[in-house]
């Protein structure tokens, strides 16, 4: 049996007439930069969202980076981020000549650990960037109450986690200052390319924002402040909006797949309860959870842009399932404190243990909407068997 990490021929056949259609649309308007489809889908992710101001932008990269120069980010500024996500959340921050600053991660949710982030803060303390990785919301709560008494901006990469939902509901992305999210293909709504969204409840952000995603020019070719190309195709606009009403199926979807997952590793004995933290003889697979519970004992809704388990033995594991014909990765392999390019910031090995752990024992398998029982069934029966031999 042959299961790809993520197939999205199925989700293009079932909407093949819509998709079509908002294709063609855009053709016949020959409006592609910005206009009536991007003005349209914003609109729709405020209402969809709950947020008063939704900006459509190039990719869910330049979103964050438009975020940073909406705050007026200034060289020598410092930006709090986990050591463990993917490259722009760290990148950005260089790019606006500031210093990111890392900190370690929470060993099950692999989310900045709040508590490690008060100590890392100082006078040059510009922001926070919490990313809701994998499609599970950072604890959101105690990030707020700090970046309040220290008077930091918050700014949410949820690349991953649109539609996730924190512990009191409140969507992924809308808790801080700014929200950012991507529309990369692979995401739980991807479009036809590259694309993103900012998002925020701020007036004066949104204005900035928008300003800055069109080279600062306002009105056109009047420049008072400089911004970037950050404009997005209303090709892209079109699919989103063609996908947004599905997207809660889809996640709900792959919420379903998560359950069928850890109930097939706990009965084939291959893992305990999920949110363990230690592997034991008894326990080879550590399972992903909702982590973060309310009053009423509500978790926080995940929506698994990516299904994580952690084994010991994880790059012969990863061979093995290549070689019975099961694709996976490694979402990721080096944390950014040890990657080359910030070698300047001089952090050393070990300093982050939980990232560097995460790094060398996670493996994302496939969790896509339309996978099948028979699928993950035959994906949980192959590493049993990995075990055992």
């Amino acid at each position: 049996m042959k299961v790809p990490l993520l197939d999205l021929k199925p989700q293009y056949q079932a909407l093949k007439k819509e998709l079509d259609e908002a294709v063609l649309r855009v053709a016949e308007s020959q409006h592609f930069i910005l206009g009536p489809e991007v003005e349209k889908m914003e609109g729709e992710f405020c209402e969809f969202l709950g947020c008063k101001y939704a900006i459509g932008v190039s990719s869910g990269t330049d979103a964050l980076l438009l975020a940073l120069m909406a705050i007026d980010l200034k060289p020598g500024d410092e930006v709090i981020v986990p050591t463990y996500s993917f490259f722009a959340t760290a990148g950005v921050v260089s790019r606006m000549n500031a210093k990111p600053v890392f900190v370690d991660c929470d060993p099950v949710t692999f989310n900045i650990d709040p508590s490690l982030i008060e100590k890392n803060i100082t006078a040059k303390t510009k922001a926070i960037i919490p990313v809701h990785l994998y499609g599970q919301s950072a604890d959101m709560e105690p990030i707020m109450k700090l970046a309040k008494k220290h008077k930091l901006y918050v700014i949410e990469d949820g690349a991953q986690a649109i539609s996730a939902q924190y512990k009191d509901g409140k969507i992924a992305g809308t808790i801080g200052d700014i929200g950012c999210y991507s529309f990369f293909p692979s995401k739980n709504l991807g479009c036809f390319g590259d694309g993103g969204l900012v998002v925020t409840n701020d007036e004066k952000l949104a204005h900035s924002l928008k300003i800055k995603r069109v080279h600062g020019g306002k009105p056109k070719y009047h420049h008072k402040v400089i911004g970037g190309n950050f404009r997005l195709d209303a090709l892209q606009a079109a699919v989103i909006r063609v996908k947004l009403p599905y997207l809660n199926y889809w996640s709900e979807s792959r919420r379903k797949n998560a359950e069928t997952y850890n109930q097939l590793f706990i009965e084939a004995e291959l893992a305990e309860e999920p949110g363990r933290t230690e592997f034991d003889s008894k326990n080879f697979v550590l399972l992903p959870e909702a982590k973060y519970k309310n009053l009423k004992g509500l978790t926080n809704y995940h929506i698994y842009n990516q299904y994580i388990i952690r084994v010991e033995k994880r790059d012969v594991l990863r061979q093995f399932l290549t070689d019975s014909g099961i694709s996976t990765e490694i979402y990721y392999p080096i944390p950014f404190h040890l990657q080359e390019c910030f070698s300047d910031l001089r952090y050393k090995k070990d300093k982050f243990p939980v990232a560097e752990k995460a790094a060398e024992t996670s493996i994302a398998l496939p969790i896509y909407p339309e996978l099948t029982k028979e699928q993950i069934a035959y994906i949980v029966d192959k590493i049993r068997e990995f075990i055992k031999e």
